[in-house]
């Protein structure tokens, strides 16, 4: 990965994080965001579709998705180490050979990557600096459903992620969190030819799904 940023993430999404946040997914399954994510999706799309699970993490949507929408998936991820735990649940499950899994920034790797009926970004613009390039590179891969979890656009969320980014700082990595303006965000989805179908505030974050 040619991203400073990106390469921050490999230390920030480590093999500890990794295997403490696939053991909570076994005990507890999706978080409450995810849930709302894949019940939004699950309302806007049909079955036997393909999924692109950018910043996949543990791979919950691709796993949850399985049992009822998805046939195949890709899973484009920074962190070797989700990778790693996508795979191995994937294996216990026995979906392995249903998923390709690609390490790296989306931006740089879309041209390979094939368009699919679903695209998902589950707490993944907050992780990357460009996201007008992010939203229009992952956009323009969905053929039907665009389904996003975001900060919330709100004064506390934006100290918050000063406060996080200045530790950052001190550990010396160049990894940030961000808190993209809602409206640009919105607009930059729209932009490529999407609407909202389904909008909720939970906490600190914000899920959207949208159609085409």
């Amino acid at each position: 990965m040619s991203c400073p940023h990106c390469k921050g993430a490999e230390k920030v999404f480590d093999a500890s994080t990794a295997r403490g946040d696939l053991e909570d997914y076994r005990r507890n399954g999706p978080a409450k965001t995810t849930r709302l994510l894949l019940d939004a999706i699950r309302s806007a799309a049909k079955s036997g579709l393909t999924l692109i699970d950018i910043g996949g993490g543990v791979g919950a949507i691709q796993h949850e998705l399985f049992k009822d929408r998805v046939q195949s998936a890709v899973h484009v991820d920074a962190s070797t180490a989700y990778l790693g735990a996508s795979q191995e649940e994937a294996s216990t499950r026995g979906h392995r050979d249903r998923v390709r899994y690609v390490h790296g920034n989306f931006v740089e790797l879309a041209p390979e990557i094939a368009e699919a009926d679903i695209v998902t970004l589950d707490r993944v613009l907050c992780c990357y600096p460009d996201m007008p390039a992010l939203v229009k590179a992952s956009a323009s891969h969905a053929r039907q459903v665009y389904g996003v979890v975001y900060p919330r656009d709100t004064w506390w969320m934006r100290l918050a992620g000063r406060m996080l980014n200045g530790w950052f700082w001190i550990r010396r990595n160049p990894f940030r969190f961000f808190v993209h303006p809602a409206a640009s965000v919105d607009n930059a989805i729209r932009a490529n030819g999407f609407t909202p179908r389904f909008h909720r505030n939970s906490g600190m974050w914000q899920i959207v799904v949208y159609g085409r």
